[in-house]
This record gives structure tokens, C-alpha cells and sequence, in this order.
């Protein structure tokens, strides 16, 4: 299931339209926006800054930051389960 998912996200991201690109960018970004309300949640956002990031690139650098950023978070995350002993 994961495979078809992925695989897609990425016939979408290379679609050869880009108004559809762009509106379903659009449309995650906003949803991702609105996270807090049920089925749309924060997974939405990086979604979208990667359809973006396809046609312009304030988006690029968006989702470049964003991973960034998430990667300090994940890390810190890992260092304190390691230090309190508990590892995955």
C-alpha cells in the first residue's frame, strides 16, 4: 500500500499540468494549515511544499528548512531516549 501511495505522489509531482500540480499544493499546504481539525492534520504541509517546490522556489526552500528543522527535532528526540535509556 505504501509503494502505491508513493508511487502516486510522484506521477503527480512530475504530472506534466502544472495548474494541477500547483491547486493540489495549494490545497495540502492549506490543509495542513487547519491540522487541528479532524482528517486533515500537519502531514499535509510538507506534502504540498513538495508539489510546490516542483514549480517555484520559495516553496523549495520551504520544504528544504522544514526538513531541516525536522531533522533537529527527530535528533534531540533520539539523543533523550538514548540518554534515558529506553532505544528503539
Amino acid at each position: 500500500m505504501r509503494d502505491s501511495i508513493l508511487n502516486s505522489f510522484h506521477a503527480l509531482k512530475s504530472h506534466p499540468n502544472r495548474a494541477l500540480r500547483v491547486t493540489a499544493g495549494v490545497l495540502l499546504v492549506l490543509g495542513g494549515l487547519l491540522g487541528a481539525l479532524p482528517v486533515l492534520g500537519f502531514w499535509m504541509l510538507p506534502l504540498g511544499l513538495i508539489l510546490l517546490s516542483a514549480d517555484f522556489y520559495w516553496a523549495k526552500r520551504a520544504h528544504i528548512n522544514l526538513r531541516i528543522v525536522w531533522r533537529k527535532i527527530r535528533s534531540r528526540w533520539k539523543s533523550t531516549r538514548l540518554i534515558a535509556g529506553r532505544e528503539d
